[in-house]
């Protein structure tokens, strides 16, 4: 590669990863598989048979398989270099020592639960081979009844997800206010995340506008911790008695059962217009952030208000934060309703295929602090009301600890979606407060898991079994797998020598703080400073930047626009009257319908930056450049290009008019995209080499995306690629001739975002425009 090619995505030492990481990552696949992958693979998430895919992550086994089916029996193939499980301990938290392959299938040959070998699965035993099936028949019997028991009821909320594994290494900065374990110093602690949407069904789409969870379980040595958050850092209800009520509104209809995974419909504006403390979250909700442009991009938030304890004793208020490494970034809306059809595991593919190519996903975790008083206000604000945030200007985040996800789950089933989190597993140094939400889903999570995972011993499923050692006295139930001894499960006892024994604050034991509980009546009330529910709104608009304010106009005109009620319309346009007059004279254009006077006095209130999405720039770890070309033109650039995407660690497609390999000289060069399977919505980039020429499928009887009239020059399909990615604000280099495919879709050199040169060694800039996200310029805002 030339020096200047090097040059190409050279610019942040953030995105590029050294010869010693990549072998620390390989050691570490090789201690946790057993399975020594080739650095190639580590890096780039390559064919460890070095088969054609090479360098593309989400290829289905570690080893290309042969043209026949195998006969000769070999035992179970290992994992992938990217996939673990759940560590192997006990089901009551002791570490066992054994491989993680213990606790997968083994054997050659195919046996019944019992293990005992079967020598057919095709057929059924019949009396004779035209006669009746036999009762007798034992494999028939329980291979359909544990098929037909493999599905569990899916969650009611957060059904859609996604999930990995991690390790969280805390920098010891919480020391002073935490005296949990895992957030001393340097100490490391596995973890499992897992991402969701909130209202749509296992099987809908990921890239809906929605809520999104961002549940993290701790494997501490004190017990399970779970920091059980969303991507919006506020609630739509604050008492938890409001729940069912808000997923009722925003589920599908329930005569029609429509429309799915999305909340542009009546029900659910319904209710947002008439119960307003919902707005705040709902304002979220239309902004960008209801649609991440991936999870490795997306902020996480607690919610709720914590209490953190010290070693003597001392609280404090807390607020955590999950800030991404890579910066938050949103997909706007015709990408996010494009990739729904064409990729709907987009976010989970982008999930594990990053884990799996080696750029692995981080965020700090961060708190904000605050004196834990008698009201529990801070600046004016009611710490316990989920439907506020602390300004960052106010309380700035403070980082306390690294989280990696370096590992995708072995078995979807039996890791993601049989993990159980639950708001009340907290360990000694961190407590609940008085929040009415968070009190009500305390009481909550325990009845679903129930229902979900079909009795009480959920916790001793593999995934959620913790790593400190159980003595709980809790026996039989549903599923036991634990095998107890002795013969005095209560307290007290002397027959099993007293134990076990109770803990006290010296060793360990997790002790509520002992809060003073204001004396009052019994009431159905909250409080007074719950009753605004429009100040914090309008901070979240006035600090959104001209262009997300635009894409917030148009959600709110898109979603009420598939109402059919007009009243529900007219009263949501009165809920964005006491925002802003702007928002809502601009909705009401959309909807052709009268603009409303505010009912209430607009908040005075300042902006907060620290909102925005935009302004800033951020590492480029896994994003994903498409190169485009037929072939025939400069495949050394090609190559270089290519080779430089590498080395900037993003992943590198190369898209042509057919699969297989380019090879007009030199190496070979795999073609992972056609200019039938590729769409712009896949790519962070686009690199053009030349003037790629028409595919021989070019005709709308055999694509229908190349049954537009012919351009003038090259393949219809190549042209509505770049045209989507300008629309969509993507950087977007060429050379060799691919200008005159610019000037054919009306895109000049000089916009901005667009970089024509000569040969592929001059696109330096394209880094630069790729650290920004997006070419916000693109976007002109008429306000």
């Amino acid at each position: 590669m030339s020096t200047s090619t090097a040059t190409l995505m050279d610019g942040t030492a953030l995105a590029r990863r050294t010869v010693e990481e990549t072998a620390a990552r390989a050691a570490e696949i090789t201690r946790r598989t057993g399975v020594t992958p080739c650095l190639a693979t580590v890096l780039v998430g390559a064919d460890p048979a070095g088969g054609p895919e090479e360098g593309v992550p989400g290829k289905p086994a570690i080893a290309s398989p042969p043209l026949v089916e195998p006969v000769h029996p070999v035992e179970p193939l290992p994992p992938k270099a990217d996939q673990s499980g759940p560590e192997t301990v006990s089901p009551t938290g002791q570490p066992t020592g054994a491989e993680q392959a213990r606790m997968a299938q083994s054997g050659a040959y195919l046996t019944t639960a019992q293990g005992v070998r079967l020598p057919d699965t095709d057929h059924s035993l019949k009396a004779g081979p035209r006669g009746p099936v036999l009762l007798q028949d034992h494999h028939l019997r329980e291979k359909l009844m544990h098929f037909d028991h493999e599905r569990i009821p899916e969650r009611v909320v957060h059904a859609r997800g996604a999930a990995a594994h991690g390790v969280f290494q805390s920098y010891g900065t919480a020391q002073g206010v935490s005296k949990a374990a895992f957030l001393a110093q340097d100490v490391e602690t596995p973890v499992f995340v897992r991402f969701s949407t909130v209202l749509g069904s296992r099987g809908s789409a990921d890239t809906v506008r929605d809520t999104r969870g961002f549940a993290t379980k701790f494997y501490t040595e004190e017990g399970v911790f779970d920091l059980v958050g969303n991507n919006i850092p506020v609630f739509f209800i604050q008492d938890a008695i409001k729940f069912p009520d808000i997923i009722h509104a925003g589920k599908p209809h329930p005569d029609r059962e429509i429309p799915q995974a999305q909340s542009a419909h009546d029900t659910f504006w319904d209710f947002v217009s008439l119960h307003t403390e919902a707005t705040h979250h709902t304002l979220w909700n239309m902004s960008d952030r209801g649609i991440p442009r991936s999870y490795r991009m997306m902020e996480g938030f607690g919610v709720h208000t914590f209490r953190l304890v010290n070693a003597e004793g001392a609280t404090t208020l807390v607020k955590f934060h999950w800030k991404p490494k890579l910066g938050v970034h949103s997909l706007v809306w015709e990408e996010a309703q494009i990739i729904a059809g064409v990729d709907p595991d987009f976010h989970r593919r982008d999930l594990f295929d990053a884990i799996e190519s080696g750029a692995f996903p981080q965020w700090e975790l961060g708190i904000q602090t605050f004196p834990d008083t008698a009201d529990q206000m801070f600046e004016g604000i009611d710490l316990l009301d989920p439907t506020k945030i602390v300004p960052e200007e106010l309380a700035p985040v403070k980082p306390v600890g690294l989280l990696t996800l370096n590992a995708n789950p072995s078995n979807f089933f039996a890791e993601a979606e049989q993990v159980a989190f639950h708001t009340g597993h907290l360990v000694p140094g961190i407590d609940a407060t008085d929040d009415p939400l968070l009190a009500g889903r305390n009481f909550s999570y325990l009845d679903t898991q129930f229902t979900r995972l079909g009795g009480p011993n959920f916790p001793q499923l593999p995934i959620n079994r913790t790593h400190a050692p159980v003595n709980d006295m809790l026996r039989d139930g549903m599923h036991q797998t634990a095998v107890h001894r002795g013969v005095a499960p209560y307290k007290p006892n002397s027959l099993d020598g007293g134990c076990p024994f109770f803990a006290g604050a010296d060793t360990g034991a997790f002790i509520e703080v002992p809060v003073d509980v204001p004396p009052g009546r019994k009431v159905r009330e909250a409080p007074a400073s719950f009753g605004d529910h429009f100040s914090q709104s309008r901070m979240f608009w006035l600090s959104m930047t001209p262009v997300e304010r635009e894409h917030i106009i148009a959600a709110y005109t898109f979603e009420l626009g598939k109402c059919y009620e007009q009243a529900v319309k007219e009263r949501t346009l009165a809920v964005l009257a006491n925002i802003d007059p702007e928002l809502c004279a601009q909705v009401a254009a959309g909807l052709g319908l009268p603009v409303p006077a505010a009912t209430e006095p607009l908040a005075d209130t300042r902006p907060s930056p620290a909102l925005s999405q935009v302004g800033r720039t951020w590492p480029l770890d896994g994003r994903v450049i498409g190169i485009v070309t037929d072939g025939a033109v400069d495949m050394t650039g090609v190559r270089e290009v290519r080779e430089a995407v590498l080395d900037a660690g993003m992943v590198p497609l190369v898209v042509a008019p057919a699969g297989g390999v380019l090879a007009a000289d030199g190496d070979p060069v795999t073609v992972q995209r056609t200019f039938a399977t590729a769409r712009s919505v896949e790519f962070d980039a686009l690199v053009f080499a030349g003037l790629p020429a028409a595919g021989a499928d070019a005709h709308g009887a055999r694509d229908a995306k190349a049954g537009a009239p012919a351009p003038t020059v090259g393949d219809p399909r190549v042209l509505a690629l770049l045209t989507e990615a300008y629309r969509h604000g993507k950087a977007l280099a060429g050379w060799g001739g691919a200008e005159a495919l610019f000037e054919a879709a009306g895109i000049s050199a000089e916009e901005p975002g667009v970089i024509v040169t000569d040969d592929a060694r001059g696109l330096p800039q394209l880094l630069e425009l790729l650290s920004a996200h997006r070419v916000w310029e693109r976007f002109p805002a008429a306000m």
